[in-house]
């Protein structure tokens, strides 16, 4: 079922039991920001953006390679490199992702992220290396930027999907066939939004953190969230969601990771919530990549 009717989809979904699939990915990828600066066509619609004199690429590239360092001591982390032509590059769960031995490439809205999706080497390592098949939505007309818009459980097979120019109804119908998923709830994003995982992090199936503000209809998903993830449904000031921390991610059963920023921002009772739900907070220093507007979820695209 696809649906933005709220209730049946929570019909559907309650009863969802978490054998779907593995909650954690298995491994994760990174690219750099080789390329990184301020991209004129992206800052049409990222609120969070900073302006073209906050772009450090030698500094942005050192806090990547921390990063890769860190989630390391979680799972497997392979790094591709970046290249100079793809200022966005360092975001590429947008463009990336996978299922049950699958690749699944995105279709970008702005032409300058357009080109990421064409890269031979990443297409290659999953069709040549790990024999998983690719399904390729870069090609078709309907925009659907991935684990951005679509912000999924993969324990229960659950999507939530923000409807915004980076992805359309008919976008989200071919993710959720492309991901499998047994239910995905379409939504309006607030205005000025652009995608859902800056407001919403799904946490191993277990917790979830989330920023009403964020979305049209903040009473509705209040309700559909609290319905499946109390009692560790964790809601976000706004300055929280400021600083990113709904822009995280489990790699596994027990750390919740995000940027030092988000983690910093966090309140003394929120960051209580995530422990009561068993997660520990890891922080990594990325300020100067979030000058690009995305945060440390926008830079892991997960392998399944």
């Amino acid at each position: 079922m696809i649906t933005r009717d709220a209730e049946a989809f929570l019909a559907l979904a309650r009863p969802c039991a978490a054998d779907f699939g593995p909650a954690t990915a298995r491994a994760a990828f990174l690219v750099p920001p080789d390329g990184f600066a301020h991209a004129a066509e992206s800052a049409q619609d990222n609120r969070y953006m900073s302006v073209p004199g906050d772009f450090d690429r030698e500094g942005a590239l050192r806090q990547h390679r921390r990063l890769q360092a860190a989630l390391s001591e979680d799972m497997p982390v392979v790094c591709f490199p970046g290249h100079a032509d793809t200022p966005d590059g360092v975001f590429p769960n947008n463009v990336f992702a996978t299922a049950a031995e699958r690749l699944i490439v995105g279709r970008m809205r702005h032409p300058v992220r357009q080109r990421e999706a064409a890269r031979a080497d990443i297409r290659a390592f999953f069709a040549q290396v790990l024999g998983y098949r690719t399904v390729d939505l870069s090609t078709q007309e309907h925009a659907c930027e991935l684990t951005g818009a679509l912000v999924i459980d993969r324990a229960r097979g659950l999507g939530f999907c923000g409807l915004s120019d980076r992805c359309d109804e008919a976008g989200a119908a071919l993710m959720h066939e492309a991901f499998g998923l047994r239910a995905t709830w379409m939504f309006d994003l607030a205005e000025g939004e652009y995608h859902t995982n800056v407001l919403l992090a799904v946490l191993a199936g277990k917790a979830a953190l989330f920023c009403p503000d964020g979305f049209a209809e903040p009473g509705i998903a209040t309700q559909v969230l609290d319905a499946l993830y109390a009692p560790h449904l964790i809601r976000l000031s706004a300055d929280e969601q400021a600083a990113f921390a709904g822009n995280a991610i489990a790699l596994s059963h027990h750390t919740a990771w995000m940027s030092r920023r988000a983690s910093d921002a966090l309140s003394a009772a929120n960051r209580q919530a995530l422990k009561a739900a068993g997660f520990t907070v890891r922080g990594v220093e990325l300020d100067l990549i979030e000058a690009a507007g995305g945060s440390l979820r926008c830079c892991v695209a997960e392998i399944f």
